[in-house]
């Protein structure tokens, strides 16, 4: 296999750390989670609460299709301006408030969180930068343990917020699935590092508009995928979950948009694949993670459990964005008009 070289930009470098720096997140977060988790046994939340942006927004998606899943609590992403532009407050009694960040330091975040706190809810923070204000306004704060991230794309601080929703759920529900899935991270993403997605996306070169497409935890994946490409790449990415791409957006199919389709083997896949073999009968190119007739299969890691699935496909992903971002022209550490922190009021 001729795999381009991983680690020709600071995006590659740094995705290439997450699955060392997983390890690190479990063994560190650990006994706080376990008791975490004993906790949200012992009185569970009425609903469940997330605020973050950009890429944090899209893992918390993860987050919530595990937390309905295999929690059986409802949760929604509440917009910060409420608390920072409107000043209103929520009745968020017996909630678990999640916050979700690389800085933990936009205004909005903070004041948004305040409201929570104020309003009875019990606060925890995933957050990266561990003397963020977001840690002291928390009940309990996870560290994300990406360690520095220079490149303006994040990678490793994505799927390290994904991870350590996974660890929250497992310790939370002790769904030995998802214990056995945090096992087999690690080892699965160093696997997916070894996969080459280039020649895939190499036909991308010249491409202007998109679909990126999943379901259930591969939507939070495709949100970040597509984040991706507008952020390294300057293509109009838009991601769709495969149940609602099939209604309006499906009249533009045919007009020469590529798709790019992640997915897992779970209750989804079904719906997924047809979704996709649609779109197969239309659009002349179709690049799948799933096995579908009449697109270009994308090497994925198997034998592995499908809420992680996603997570592999993706850290594939990311090494691979990084040179078509190159080969249009493009330096995928420094993107035109981007800046690493972004504080919204």
């Amino acid at each position: 296999m001729d795999l381009k070289q991983p680690d020709r930009t600071l995006l590659g470098k740094e995705a290439l750390e997450t699955a060392d720096r997983t390890v690190l997140q479990f063994e560190r977060n650990a006994a706080v989670l376990a008791d975490l988790g004993e906790r949200l046994k012992k009185n569970p939340p009425r609903f469940v609460v997330t605020c973050a942006r950009g890429s944090s927004d899209h893992a918390a998606m993860y987050g919530k299709t595990l937390i309905e899943n295999y929690a059986g609590r409802a949760v929604a992403s509440v917009g910060m301006s409420i608390a920072s532009v409107y000043e209103r407050s929520l009745d968020l009694q017996d909630a678990l408030f999640i916050a979700v960040s690389q800085s933990g330091q936009s205004p909005d975040l903070l004041h948004l969180t305040e409201m929570a706190k104020a309003q009875g809810a019990l606060v925890l923070a995933l957050v990266n930068e561990e003397t963020a204000p977001l840690n002291d306004l928390a009940d309990v704060a996870i560290p994300l343990c990406a360690g520095p991230e220079r490149s303006v794309a994040a990678t490793k601080s994505y799927i390290l917020a994904c991870s350590a929703f996974l660890s929250l759920v497992a310790k939370w529900t002790d769904n030995p699935d998802l214990l056995k899935a945090m096992e087999q991270l690690p080892e699965a993403l160093r696997a997916a590092s070894k996969l080459d997605w280039s020649p895939a996306l190499d036909q991308l070169h010249d491409t202007r508009n998109m679909f990126v497409l999943g379901r259930g935890l591969s939507f939070g994946v495709a949100l970040e995928a597509a984040l991706k490409l507008k952020e390294t790449s300057r293509i109009h990415a838009e991601a769709f979950s495969a149940a609602e791409v099939i209604h309006g957006p499906l009249g533009l199919a045919g007009s020469g948009l590529p798709v790019l389709a992640f997915g897992q083997n779970d209750a989804a896949a079904d719906s997924l694949r047809q979704t996709i073999e649609r779109f197969a009968s239309l659009e002349g190119k179709v690049l799948s993670a799933l096995d579908v007739p009449g697109t270009q299969k994308l090497p994925v890691v198997s034998d592995v459990h499908p809420v992680i699935e996603p997570l592999c496909q993706l850290q594939s992903f990311y090494l691979a964005v990084q040179h078509l971002a190159i080969s249009r022209g493009i330096d995928p550490d420094n993107p035109p008009n981007l800046r690493k922190v972004t504080e919204t009021r």
